[in-house]
C-alpha cells in the first residue's frame, strides 16, 4: 500500500512554503512517526513525520516552493524492512576492532579478507545520538555513519562530539604536546570567489515586514538606563536554590517580562494595536520573546505572561527559546503577541533601536550591564548599568506614554520587590498609602 506524503498545513494565511530538506533518502526505509522531512514557512520551519513504515519515495526535490497539501512524496508500506532494522534490539553494543596477539591471530583466506578491508565504519545499530548531538552533526556536515561509537555503547552526546573534535585538532595541530606548532595560516579570502545563497522563506518574509514597518508605521524610539544592582543581587543570592528547585539557571528575561506586565495597566495604548481604525486594548499581555535561532530570527508568545511568576515565565521562556532552536515550535505559539522583547545584550550589543513586530505597537529592547560611574546622593559611585530602548508606534502611543512605560519598567528592574504589590511600593502598601 502506498501512503501519500502531504505538505502539511502552515496556517490560515500561509499558501506557500519550501521544502527545505530531506531528513531521509529516497529509498530508505523509514519507522512509524519518523521525521523525514523539514518544511519552511514564512513563519517557522515545521517536521514532516512518517505515518507509518515502510520504503519512501521522493518526487519533489529539496529548495522546491510548493503549496500545504501537495504530495511531495510515497511510502510504501508492503516494503520489507532491513535485516539490520528488524535486529536493531537484538544487536549488541559495536565495539572497536582490536588486533589479535600475533600467537592467536587466525589466518583468513584471501577471499574471507576482502569485504573485511571495504569495512570502515561499526555498525550504527548499537548507539543513538541525543537531539542536541543530531543537531551538531547535521551543522558540521558530518553523517551518522562517520562516527565511531563510544566504547561503551552508551548514547552519544554533544558534548561527545565537540570532545572527539577536540582531540582530532590536538592529532592536527600538536597542541598540548611539547612540538612546536606550525604557523597559522589564513583561512580566509585570497580569493575572488563568492558564495550565492538563495533566501529561505522566513527570511524573505522577515525582511519584507521589516521593510513594511518602516514605510507603515510611525515608529519613533525612546531611551533609558536602568541600575540592574538589584536584580544581579538577587540572582546572585538565590541562584544556587532556584537552580535546585527548577532545573534551570535565573535569568534577565524574566525580570524584564514581568516588569511589562506590571507597567501595562499603567499605559495600557503600549500594549494595544490599530485594527480597523479603531485602537484595540488587550486586557491580557501576550509578550513575544524575539530568539535568534539557525533559521533566524523568531518570536514565540507567552500567553497570559500577566498571571505567571518569576519561576513560570524563566520555565516558559527556556521551553519556548529551545523549541524555537530545535524547529519544533508550532504556528500557534509564533501568533498573536501583544508586546515584545528583544536582548542584544547577549551579542554584547550596547544600545539600538529595535524594530515593531506588526500588528503590535511598542518593542523593549534590552542591552549588555556595563559598570558605569553614576551620581548616587551627591556622589560618584561604580553601578551595573543597562541602557533600555522603547520603540512604539508613534500614532497610537504618545511621547507621554512611551516615556512613562519605560520608567515605569525601570522602576520594576531597579526594586523587584515591587513586583509583588502590583507595581506599589511595599511600605506604602502596609501603611495604606
Amino acid at each position: 500500500m502506498l501512503i501519500d506524503i502531504r505538505v502539511p498545513s502552515a496556517g490560515e494565511s500561509i499558501t506557500q512554503v519550501e521544502l527545505a530538506r530531506w531528513l531521509v533518502e529516497d529509498g530508505a526505509y523509514v519507522e512509524k512517526d519518523q521525521e523525514i522531512a523539514e518544511i519552511d514557512s514564512d513563519k517557522a520551519t515545521l517536521t514532516i513525520n512518517a505515518e507509518q513504515a515502510g520504503k519512501i519515495r521522493i518526487s519533489v526535490e529539496e529548495g522546491t516552493t510548493t503549496e500545504p497539501g501537495k504530495i511531495i512524496g510515497q511510502i510504501d508500506t508492503e516494503a520489507a524492512a532491513p535485516a539490520a532494522s528488524t535486529k536493531q534490539e537484538e544487536a549488541p553494543a559495536p565495539e572497536t576492532k582490536q588486533e589479535a596477539p600475533p600467537e592467536e591471530k587466525p589466518k583468513a583466506s584471501p577471499a574471507a579478507a576482502q569485504p573485511e578491508e571495504k569495512k570502515t565504519e561499526p555498525a550504527q545499530s548499537g548507539f543513538t545520538f541525543s537531539p542536541q548531538a543530531q543537531k551538531l552533526l547535521d551543522e558540521l556536515g558530518v553523517r551518522q555513519a562517520e562516527v565511531h561509537p563510544n566504547p561503551d555503547g552508551r548514547r552519544i552526546t554533544r558534548k561527545d562530539i565537540l570532545a572527539a573534535i577536540a582531540g582530532e585538532y590536538q592529532k592536527t595541530t600538536g597542541a598540548g604536546s611539547s612540538q612546536p606548532a606550525s604557523p597559522a595560516t589564513a583561512t580566509w579570502g585570497g580569493s575572488r570567489n563568492e558564495n550565492r545563497q538563495k533566501m529561505s522563506t522566513l527570511r524573505k518574509k522577515v525582511a519584507e515586514r521589516l521593510v513594511a514597518v518602516k514605510n507603515q508605521t510611525a515608529m519613533l524610539t525612546t531611551f533609558n538606563e536602568v541600575d540592574m544592582s538589584a536584580i544581579l543581587d538577587l540572582r546572585k543570592q538565590y541562584q544556587k536554590a532556584f537552580q535546585e528547585k527548577y532545573g534551570l539557571k535565573l535569568g534577565m528575561m524574566s525580570f524584564f517580562a514581568k516588569a511589562i506586565t506590571e507597567a501595562i495597566p499603567h499605559f495600557p495604548q503600549v500594549n494595544g494595536r490599530i485594527e480597523d481604525n479603531a485602537i484595540v486594548l488587550p486586557e491580557f499581555a501576550d509578550v513575544g520573546i524575539a530568539v535568534s535561532t539557525p533559521k533566524g530570527l523568531m518570536v514565540p508568545v507567552i500567553r497570559n505572561a500577566e498571571q505567571l511568576s518569576i519561576p513560570e515565565l524563566e520555565l516558559k521562556i527556556a521551553e519556548l527559546a529551545q523549541k524555537a532552536r530545535d524547529n519544533k515550535i508550532s504556528i500557534e505559539e509564533l501568533t498573536g503577541g501583544t508586546i515584545s522583547i528583544t536582548n542584544g545584550g547577549v551579542f554584547g550589543s550596547m544600545l539600538s533601536t529595535p524594530i515593531i513586530n506588526p500588528p503590535q505597537s511598542a518593542i523593549l529592547g534590552m542591552h549588555n550591564i556595563v559598570e558605569r560611574p553614576v551620581a548616587i546622593n551627591g556622589r560618584v559611585e561604580i553601578r551595573p548599568v543597562m541602557y533600555l530602548a522603547l520603540s512604539y508606534d508613534h500614532r497610537i502611543v504618545d511621547g507621554k506614554e512611551s516615556v512613562g512605560f519605560l520608567v515605569k519598567v525601570k522602576e520594576m528592574v531597579e526594586h523587584p520587590e515591587r513586583m509583588l504589590f502590583g507595581g506599589h511600593d511595599p511600605m506604602g502598601s502596609l501603611l495604606g498609602l
